[in-house]
């Protein structure tokens, strides 16, 4: 295993002379597990970084400030920027979200084109298949994310297979939905994929560490069970779905624009965090509910959650628009999936962090 420092590390606060009375930094140690789960956590409040801390991280620069600057892949984080194109072109006139998608993709192979909408497949209920639903290669990764990204099994042609499944039946989440969004956007704004992010979000935001894979540069690798992750899969074949890479500090910068309205207006951004109850409260590209936390009163807390795992590398972004606070954390252990937990369980590392940031007056603040 991965040798790991269970000594609390000096909270690293970057762009704020001193840390928020609300933030309980010796809290936040506590909730954070090095062995688990090591990794980074970023908390702000506004614009203002109040807590950033890397701890149980081995890299060859030896310091905290470094492995806080590394640049992380955004996994499914990916599917909440999509979604936010998606959103830009709504509020342009050029995407109707509630049209079939053949209205935009007239050669659509896709067994129920005419009837799946943008807001279904960001939604998860289009009924279009899974990719874990095909053939399996080495180390039972889908052959899906391991061929060439020309070949007919990925991407969109895959995607676009036969389903028996109907839409708006049931949430089924899945990774084609939003490799289906990235090809609608493009077709409604006339550019790639790769210029969109470049145009509508890394450039304007000023953020030069985030692109799409693959990457000559490596990215935080990851590890599972002690061992460094599989290298059967191939990261620039999530695509809309997953194929973003960026630091946590370009992540936030994006949080900042999406919730002070650089990105998109005010009526876009509320439909795209208009959780479903009966889809898990799942919104458009991310999930939208609200919930007490643990021996903090009450009164629950409005969470716009959008998290991000693929093989090693496990991610959380977490907006709290009413406390204008955004939570980042990573690992590249597996094992963090499990050890971050479910907010509204009231259990595990995300919750916990989140309580400690909230909570110090005995209720959210």
């Amino acid at each position: 295993m991965i040798g790991v420092s269970l000594a609390p590390l000096a909270a690293l606060l970057l762009g704020a002379d001193a840390p928020s009375p609300a933030v309980d930094q010796a809290a936040v140690n506590a909730a954070l597990d090095p062995v688990k789960a090591p990794g980074t956590v970023l908390i702000a409040r506004g614009d203002t970084v109040v807590y950033e801390r890397a701890f149980g991280l081995v890299d060859p620069a030896g310091t905290a400030e470094h492995q806080l600057g590394k640049v992380w892949r955004w996994a499914s984080v990916t599917k909440q920027v999509t979604a936010t194109i998606a959103m830009q072109e709504a509020a342009a006139g050029r995407l109707d979200l509630d049209a079939p998608i053949i209205t935009y993709l007239p050669d659509s192979k896709a067994p129920n084109a005419a009837t799946i909408t943008s807001r279904m497949l960001m939604q998860h209920i289009s009924g279009l298949p899974r990719t874990e639903e095909g053939p399996v290669g080495r180390d039972d990764w889908s052959t899906f994310y391991m061929v060439d990204l020309d070949s007919p099994e990925t991407g969109r042609t895959w995607c676009e297979g036969p389903t028996t499944r109907k839409p708006a039946d049931e949430f089924f989440y899945g990774d084609c939905d939003f490799i289906m969004m990235a090809a609608v956007v493009e077709a409604t704004s006339g550019k790639p994929y790769a210029a969109l992010i470049e145009e509508r979000i890394a450039k304007p935001l000023g953020l030069g560490s985030v692109g799409l894979f693959p990457r000559s540069e490596p990215s935080m690798p990851g590890f599972g069970d002690g061992k460094p992750e599989s290298t059967a899969f191939r990261l620039e074949n999530f695509g809309g779905a997953g194929a973003l890479y960026g630091t946590t500090r370009d992540l936030f910068a994006f949080d900042r624009a999406l919730m002070n309205g650089r990105l998109i207006p005010e009526g876009q951004r509320a439909e795209m965090w208009d959780g479903k109850p009966q889809y898990g409260y799942a919104a458009l590209g991310q999930w939208s509910f609200a919930v007490p936390l643990k021996d903090c009163g009450d009164t629950p807390v409005r969470i716009i959650e959008r998290r991000g795992f693929i093989g090693g590398v496990a991610l959380r972004n977490i907006i709290l628009p009413d406390q204008d606070m955004v939570i980042i954390m990573t690992s590249n252990r597996a094992e963090a999936e499990a050890a971050f937990g479910e907010i509204w369980q009231q259990a595990g590392i995300t919750h916990d962090v989140m309580r400690a940031a909230l909570c110090a007056t005995g209720a959210p603040q």
